[in-house]
């Protein structure tokens, strides 16, 4: 009967990922957990910074194909005048995902008549990441969302959104390949509680994938996103820019 039982518990329990919503013996959920394995499928870093006056994010331009115009690649987008995000994953996923909460943003704004805060716009995209966990004909989103923008009353925000519908507020965060050695990275650079102006705030992020990828950057190898509190608006730098800061950082290291 042991034998049995035994035999029996290891079939069904590899069972368990056949469906979202059974929760394994073990209390996993398995393809939530998948999801979350699939954000490193595309073998791209981002990491989301927060300085005491501006946001950054960074994200590696991969162009997949030589054929490709890559002005149509990237994982960086505006979602609302003043928020942006970077996202980490499946991008066709990441795009559904970006196109409802520039829904959300603009109906937000249009029924309130301001702006909509990110750490609110945060809460709507995990609340409907967390449906997608509870449902069988539904499937989880393969992607990460990074969100970045100005707060009225709370200055800088920076939000990690997963698919697991959990979401919460960063000085720093990372997402998809080689996340815990950036982490680790971060974590050492935050531990002084740094006081990071714009340019700070750009150069740290860039040296920490720089760090943790141990490569040099051409600047059409990453994207960068910013918003500042003198201009809230979110923008992309341009390669000009970012060989700037990199030439920059090359000087200072």
């Amino acid at each position: 009967k042991v034998v049995w039982y035994k035999t029996m518990s290891r079939a069904s329990s590899s069972g368990y990922d056949r469906h979202i919503t059974i929760f394994s013996p073990e209390g996993r959920l398995y393809q939530v957990e998948y999801a979350f394995k699939a954000i490193k499928t595309s073998n791209l870093t981002s990491i989301g910074i927060r300085g005491a006056d501006s946001c950054a994010v960074i994200t590696q331009k991969k162009i997949p194909d030589k054929l490709l115009d890559p002005t149509t690649v990237t994982h960086l987008f505006p979602i609302s005048r003043n928020i942006g995000c970077v996202m980490t994953g499946m991008i066709a996923d990441a795009r559904s995902q970006v196109q409802r909460s520039r829904h959300e943003a603009a109906e937000f704004k249009y029924k309130y008549g301001y702006e909509m805060p990110v750490s609110f716009l945060a809460k709507r995209v995990a609340d409907k990441a967390q449906v997608y966990t509870q449902h069988a004909y539904m499937r989880p989103l393969g992607c990460s969302m990074i969100l970045i923008g100005i707060d009225d009353e709370l200055g800088p925000q920076l939000y990690m959104c997963d698919p697991a519908g959990s979401y919460v507020g960063y000085k720093a965060c990372v997402a998809g390949q080689k996340d815990q050695e950036a982490r680790n990275f971060l974590e050492k650079k935050f531990k002084t509680d740094p006081k990071l102006d714009t340019d700070k705030t750009i150069k740290m992020a860039i040296s920490a994938l720089q760090t943790v990828l141990a490569e040099d950057f051409k600047s059409t190898d990453i994207e960068v996103g910013v918003v500042t509190a003198e201009n809230r608006r979110f923008r992309t730098l341009t390669t000009e820019e970012i060989e700037q800061h990199l030439t920059e950082i090359a000087e200072r290291d």
